[in-house]
This record gives structure tokens, sequence and C-alpha cells, in this order.
């Protein structure tokens, strides 16, 4: 197996010592423990590791948490931190001792104590906020990105026109390439071993229910949880509408909300929120789902091939699905909160934005669409964006055209490699 560079390596390395504890929240198997582990390395630093999937040691974190932060020493890396929530509260005594002796002068200077890993965003990673504020620095990690598989420069989307030019491209990707990248997805495991990709993605499937699942629904629910998350993945793209999803798999809509929930705060699905504010008074307030990878959505939507899943109806929404996770990647590769300034926007009208990016207070309409040549058409509810209370910033569409081409001076054709 050969490391793959991360982009947010940069990120987390400026935050070692500037924060007693840093967490890195993600999917499973997206890298994050190999991540620390190589910084650890390349800073050549001594630091501890522990996992909580040990069910030696979980017990021990549980049963007697003061304990085991005792005997184990720091800095410390602790994965699937959530498995053991009753480390939070003795963490946070021995960062308040810390921080006293930093202020009565007894230590120099703040260092990193713990590195927690999680792939579940639940309410223990709301309490971290709260309890540590100011001394905890939270990043998301999800699978490679395009420019982290190509080893291209890698920097944070913002579709501004002039920027976009000066960017290095990814390599040309033709139709039938795409789609088979698609189809495999951006799983690490996938691009340092020779895996079979179906049964990669069934032996995933069936660890997150056992390790992330089964103790959150029901068993008697299991299968209707299963057939949810298919449910979904054939959604992937489409607004959330709970009576919908409920009725096909036989549920009622809080359950389905609930589940929503779950999906998300383990980092399989994101959730881009609509564009609201008091300007925009007609605007539909759904969230829209997408699957944070695309070969585990493929897999649980049935297709086995790239092949057929390039001709079906799905490669439209898959390719969205594609274009709109790369744009989430740069962000919080970035350290940056995507929700913070990813958003779409529909209203009553049916007037429809697939990407709005909000920056630097501006907002840049984005299209996307599974086309070499899209017509004008596409940009044609562009204009929506003047009556927000914000700066507009040229249009673009992501397409699968060659090169950047201008429909006026305002918006363009831009080729996804520039994502």
């Amino acid at each position: 197996m050969k490391y793959i560079s991360r982009t947010i390596e940069e990120k987390i390395i400026s935050m070692i010592d500037k924060y007693q504890v840093i967490m890195i929240t993600g999917p499973r198997q997206v890298g994050k423990s190999t991540l620390l582990n190589y910084i650890s390395r390349k800073l050549d630093r001594n630091i501890n590791k522990v996992t909580l999937d040990d069910l030696m040691l979980r017990n021990q974190a549980q049963d007697d948490p003061e304990l085991f932060l005792r005997t184990h020493e720091t800095p410390l890396i602790i994965d699937e931190f959530q498995r053991a929530p009753e480390l939070l509260s003795y963490i946070k005594m021995i960062v308040d001792n810390d921080n006293e002796k930093i202020i009565f002068g007894e230590k120099d200077k703040i260092e990193t104590l713990y590195f927690l890993t999680g792939s579940q965003i639940f309410e223990t990673m709301e309490e971290i906020s709260e309890s540590l504020a100011g001394r905890v620095g939270i990043l998301d990690l999800y699978g490679l990105s395009e420019r982290e598989i190509e080893k291209k420069e890698s920097e944070l989307f913002i579709p501004n026109i002039d920027d976009i030019k000066n960017r290095q491209r990814t390599e040309y990707k033709s139709t039938i390439s795409l789609y088979k990248k698609i189809h495999k997805g951006s799983y690490p495991e996938l691009y340092t071993i020779d895996k079979d990709i179906e049964q990669y993605y069934s032996d995933y499937f069936r660890t997150f229910i056992e390790k992330d699942i089964r103790k959150l629904i029901n068993i008697k629910d299991e299968n209707k949880f299963i057939k949810f998350v298919s449910s979904l993945a054939a959604r992937t793209g489409q607004e959330f509408i709970a009576t919908q999803v409920a009725s096909e798999v036989g549920i009622d809509d809080k359950t389905a909300t609930c589940w929503l929930s779950i999906l998300k705060n383990t980092g399989i699905i994101y959730l881009l929120q609509p564009y609201v504010n008091n300007t925009v008074g007609r605007a539909v307030k759904r969230e829209k789902i997408y699957f944070t990878d695309t070969g585990l959505a493929c897999y649980l939507a049935g297709y086995v091939d790239y092949i057929t899943l390039e001709k079906s109806a799905y490669s439209g929404p898959i390719f969205e699905t594609y274009v709109v996770s790369e744009i989430i990647k740069s962000f919080v590769n970035s350290g940056k909160d995507a929700r913070k300034h990813l958003y779409y926007y529909r209203d009553n009208n049916q007037k429809e934005i697939d990407l709005l990016i909000n920056y630097n207070n501006t907002i840049y309409p984005i299209e996307i669409k599974k086309s070499a040549n899209p017509g004008k058409d596409a940009i044609k509810n562009f204009d929506v964006v003047n009556s927000f209370e914000t700066e507009k910033g040229n249009g673009i569409v992501l397409c699968m055209t060659k090169n950047i081409v201008a429909y006026d001076e305002n918006n363009y054709m831009v080729p996804i490699e520039y994502i």
C-alpha cells in the first residue's frame, strides 16, 4: 500500500500546538487514522494511538475513563472516539488543567494532547464544540478528491472565471473514463490495493451496518433501513421528500427523517441546503441529498458496471453527485465548513439553480450538465441571483466541454477538469 497525500495535511499541521484537541470526522475508511499516522511520521513526533474498535479498550474507556486516559500517554490518537463519549468530561478536565499551567507560568505554550477521530457526528461532537470551545479544532474528511488521486495542486474551488483560468486542470476525461471513475468511487483503499469493486462495497456496507447502525435502530427494522438507504441512493441529487421515501420503504415520515439524520451524521450523505433569505420569499426549503461517495451510491442503486451506468437514466444524477462532491471536498480539504458556502435554489415557479457558491459575500450560480455543449437554456435562471441581497459573481456551467467557452461576458461553460 502506498500512501496518497491528502490536501488537508497542511491544515492539520497548522493546527497542531494551537489547539489542545484536534478532531477529524468523516465516513469509515476515508483514511482518518492513516492521515494522522502519516503526519506523525512527517513531523517526526511520537504520537501514541488507540482504537476504540478494540472491544477491550472500548470497555475500559467506557467503564473507567479516568484510568484509560492515565494509562495512555499524550499526545494520543483516539480512533472511533464516539464509541466512548464518557471520555469527554475527563479530557475537558485534563485540558483545563493544562490551561491553568500555561496561565500560571508552569508551562510555556499550548500543546496538542489529543487527536480524536470519529465516523459519527452525533451529539457528542456538539458537546465537544461547546465544552472545549477555543481548545478544539474540528475538521471533516471525505474520500479522495480527483486532484489528490492525480497528485495535482489542490485549492479551494471558487468559480470566479479569472481564477478558474489560472487553475491547473486535472487530466482530460472521456465520458467512459469518467463513468469508470464515478463507478469506482473515492475510498483510498481502492486506489492502493487491487480489489473487486462490488465486493469492496458489499463488505463496506456490511461493516457500516454492524458497527454504526445496529445499535442505533431496532434490529427488526434493519432490512427496511437497508431498503431506505438504497432508495436514497436512487435519489441522489434530488430533494428529500420524507413522505415519498417513507411510503416506498414502508415506514412513517418521522422514522424516515430520523434515518436520514443518521446517514448525514455518519458522513454517508451530504445535505445541500436551499438558499433562503429575506428577499427570497418563494424559495423551496427542502434539502437536497448527495451521496458523498459515488461508488457507494452506484452499488446501492444496483449498478454493477460503468458502461451500463453511463447509458442509464441514472447517469445525469450521478454525474451531478460527482461534481458536487468534488466541490464539497475542495472546501473541507481547505478546512472550511461547506455548509456556510454551498447552497442550491428552487422556487415555486420551478426556477432552479443546481448550486450556489457564496464566498466573500459574492454568490456564483452554477449549473451541472452531462453535455459537451449545453445550450443557453442552462443559464436561463441565473438572473434570479440579481434579487439576492449580495454581490453576484459570474455564472458557470460545469460540463463535458473541452475548453472554457463564453456564453456572454458574465457566463461561461467550464470543463469539469477545472474543479
